[in-house]
């Protein structure tokens, strides 16, 4: 079981992800918010879980946080962290993410995460192909609905 608050009806379901985000700057709202459709994009089948004591979001598959979800986001004041529990696995040819960062005490995950600083840091073609890649590296298929 987790301890987020599990978003399991979509995109619109955005109260506790507003929450995790409103003592943020309007442009840091606005970047955590493209993300988070981007990913919907991506995954319209996306499980949210959102940490309020972390300030954070993740997104899965399922809501398990190492097994199951795919990415992460965490407000900052001036820009937002976009992480991928597998990153050191995803293909990344426009080198977005750092060759390392992060690795997981126990386990085999290769975190890996990027700041992103404006909506054209979203935008970038590449950054949705490392999110679309992510969905499919190390996470079960999503659960029909």
């Amino acid at each position: 079981m987790t301890a987020g608050i599990v978003n399991n009806r979509g995109r619109s379901n955005d109260a506790s992800f507003t929450d995790v985000i409103a003592s943020s700057s309007a442009e840091v709202q606005g970047l955590a918010r493209a993300v988070r459709d981007l990913v919907f994009d991506i995954l319209p089948a996306t499980v949210e879980v959102v940490w309020p004591r972390q300030g954070s979001v993740g997104w899965g598959t399922g809501a398990r946080k190492f097994t199951e979800q795919f990415a992460y986001l965490m407000p900052f004041k001036r820009h937002v962290t976009l992480g991928f529990y597998r990153g050191g696995e995803l293909p990344d040819p426009d080198g977005l993410l750092p060759e390392q960062d992060n690795r997981q005490v126990s386990g085999t995950l290769s975190m890996r995460s990027l700041k992103l600083r404006s909506l054209d840091d979203v935008r970038r073609p590449a950054l949705r192909a490392l999110i679309e890649a992510s969905t499919r590296t190390g996470v079960p298929p999503p659960a029909a609905r």
